[in-house]
């Protein structure tokens, strides 16, 4: 899955964090009892990221290497949920991991600061940024801007859209691709653009 994730970001970015993610959708429902922007700390994604990633490594080379892939492993049928025990567990890192910091700390908690699935599309992005492929993106026109904020005030990962805009420079690593600010700019200043 997480190859999956870095695959599709070389030509989709963080879509998936902004169009399929499941945590997603359970942190936005958050918005309507705490809508608090979120700022600062998004480099906690990398603490966690970075000695797991490592870890993976060190006991796949001592293991010497990958023999076989089970693509269904710990399911039965395609499925994970499949007993009481894996629902606990499943209902535990949707409450404590996702939910409750998106809760405590603001919009999109989770995807900001603890998401370990966020870093595979954050380097596919910079590296499609670097490749000669189209991919999908934001762009925006300054002209055209007249600097009511809804984009910066609606965007779920707490951007500061407005100032993007302004300086026509729309990548942003934190930057879901959700369509938020291309759906509440009334006077077209930010669209979606693939080349």
């Amino acid at each position: 899955m997480f190859l999956l994730m870095f695959i599709s970001s070389l030509a989709l970015g963080r879509a998936y964090c902004g169009w399929a993610c499941p945590g997603a959708g359970c942190q936005e429902v958050m918005f309507m009892a705490r809508d608090k922007k979120v700022t600062r700390g998004n480099y906690i994604k990398w603490l966690i990221w970075i000695p797991w990633i490592a870890s993976i490594a060190v006991v796949a080379t001592r293991a010497g290497g990958y023999h076989k892939i089970d693509f269904l492993y710990q399911t039965t049928f395609g499925l994970s949920i499949v007993s009481v025990n894996a629902l606990i567990s499943y209902l535990i890192v949707l409450i404590f991991l996702i939910v409750l910091p998106a809760f405590i700390f603001g919009r999109r908690s989770f995807c900001y600061h603890l998401c370990w699935m966020a870093p595979f599309m954050i380097l596919g992005r910079k590296l499609s940024n670097y490749l000669p492929w189209a991919s999908l993106y934001l762009e925006s026109d300054k002209g055209v801007c007249k600097h009511c904020h809804t984009c910066t005030e609606n965007c779920p990962m707490s951007l500061p859209v407005e100032d993007m805009v302004n300086k026509n420079y729309m990548e942003n690593v934190e930057c879901i691709l959700c369509g938020t600010c291309v759906d509440g700019c009334k006077q077209g200043a930010i669209t979606f653009k693939y080349k």
